[in-house]
C-alpha cells in the first residue's frame, strides 16, 4: 500500500525534480497529481515512464490525498498550504515561509528526522534554504563529536537557486560576451553574472547582511543547535547548478583532521573524496545528479585552538531542495504513517 502524492509546482526546475526522485527512490506512490499555475496547465511532466498533465492548483482538492510537495513559492504557500493542511494533506513545503514557526518542523534526515513527529501542530513541514541543507549535513556528525562553538561559511552559489530565470540570465548573457551587437542587462541578479561574482543573495538586511545569510544562522540554530555562533557570506557565481561552501569550524573540543575525515566517511548523506593532489576534490560540476553531499580539503585551522576547514558541495536542486523534501517524505512515511 503507498501514498496518494501532490506535487505543488510541478513544472518548475525543482518540481521536476521532485518527480525524478521519487521515480528513482521507488517511493510507494500509489496515485500522484501534478499541479501549477493556470498560465501552465495541461504542461506535460514525466513521472518514471509515465506523462503527466498538470491541472489547476486553485481548483485542486487535497481532500484524501496523504503528502503535497511544494515548489511554489513563499506568497503561492501562503494561500495553498493551509488548504492543502486543513483538508487533511500533509504539506512538504520548499519555501522559506514556514522555516522559522516555532509550530512547524524543520527538517534534515540525516540531522533531525525525529523532528518530523511535530508535523500535526499544523499538518506543515519546511525544507530548509539550500546553502543550509548541505551544511549541517557535514556539521552534525562533527558537533556531535567534538561540540561545535563557532562557524564561518562562504558560499559560492549557482544561478539555479534563482530559478530557471536566473539560469536563462546566465546563458544570454555569456552568448552576449561573445557577440558584441548583443547586449543582456541584469534583471534577475543585481549586476551581470556572466564572468563575474555576486556577494548578494536575497534582500539586504538592516546590519549590512543579506537575507540569504541571516536564513543560514537561524536555520542552522533551529536544525542542528541553538548555541551554535554562525556568520556567513552567500556569493552567487557563474555556475548552472551546484552550490559549494568553504566552511571554517570552531569546536569546544579538539579534533583531529583524520578523525574528522574519519567521522564524515561513516556519516550518512556525505561523500569524502579528500586527496591531497591536483584533482584530489568535488567541483560543483562533478556533484550534479547525484544525491551525496560531497566533502573536501578537510585540514586543521592553526589560527585557533581547535579548528578546522573543509570544502562543502552539493546538487542544489536536488539536497538542496527536492532530494530532501523527499527524503522527509520517506522520513515521514517510516516514523509516523507507516504505509509503503
Amino acid at each position: 500500500m503507498g501514498y496518494k502524492v501532490v506535487i505543488a509546482g510541478a513544472t518548475g526546475n525543482v518540481g521536476r525534480e521532485m518527480l525524478n526522485i521519487l521515480a528513482e527512490r521507488q517511493f510507494p506512490v500509489d496515485e500522484i497529481a501534478v499541479l501549477a499555475s493556470r498560465r501552465s496547465l495541461g504542461t506535460e511532466v514525466s513521472f518514471g515512464d509515465k506523462t503527466l498533465k498538470t491541472k489547476d492548483l486553485d481548483a485542486f482538492d487535497f481532500t484524501g490525498w496523504d503528502i503535497a510537495l511544494f515548489a511554489i513559492g513563499s506568497d503561492a504557500t501562503k494561500k495553498y498550504a493551509p488548504i492543502a493542511a486543513k483538508a487533511g494533506c500533509i504539506v512538504i513545503d520548499n519555501s522559506s515561509l514556514y522555516r522559522y514557526d516555532s509550530e512547524v518542523p524543520l527538517v534534515v534526515p540525516e540531522v533531525n528526522p525525529e523532528a518530523v513527529d511535530g508535523y500535526s501542530k499544523k499538518n506543515i513541514i519546511a525544507n530548509p534554504n539550500c546553502s543550509t541543507a548541505q551544511m549541517v549535513v557535514a556539521l552534525k556528525p562533527l558537533h556531535d563529536r567534538a561540540k561545535i562553538k563557532r562557524v564561518v561559511v562562504s558560499t559560492y552559489q549557482s544561478v539555479s537557486g534563482a530559478g530557471k530565470e536566473g539560469m536563462d540570465e546566465l546563458w544570454e548573457q555569456t552568448k552576449s560576451v561573445y557577440n558584441p551587437t548583443s547586449d543582456v542587462p541584469p534583471k534577475k541578479f543585481q549586476k551581470e553574472i556572466a564572468f563575474n561574482v555576486i556577494p548578494h543573495i536575497d534582500v539586504f538586511m538592516e546590519d549590512g547582511s543579506t537575507k540569504e545569510e541571516w536564513k543560514m544562522v537561524a536555520e542552522t540554530k533551529k536544525i542542528v543547535d541553538p548555541k551554535i555562533k554562525l556568520t556567513a557570506t552567500c556569493v552567487r557565481v557563474p555556475v548552472f547548478v551546484g552550490h559549494a561552501e568553504a566552511i571554517n569550524i570552531e569546536f569546544e573540543e579538539f579534533l583531529d583532521e583524520d578523525e574528522a575525515r574519519d567521522i564524515l566517511r561513516e556519516a550518512p548523506g556525505l561523500m569524502v573524496v579528500d586527496k591531497r593532489e591536483d584533482g584530489g576534490y568535488v567541483t560543483p560540476k562533478e556533484c550534479v545528479g547525484d544525491y551525496a553531499t560531497f566533502i573536501s580539503r578537510i585540514r586543521q585551522d592553526a589560527t585557533i585552538e581547535n579548528g578546522l576547514n573543509l570544502w562543502c558541495v552539493s546538487d542544489n536542486l536536488r539536497k538542496g531542495a527536492a532530494l530532501n523534501a523527499v527524503q522527509i517524505a520517506e522520513t515521514l512515511g517510516n516514523r509516523v504513517l507507516k504505509k509503503g
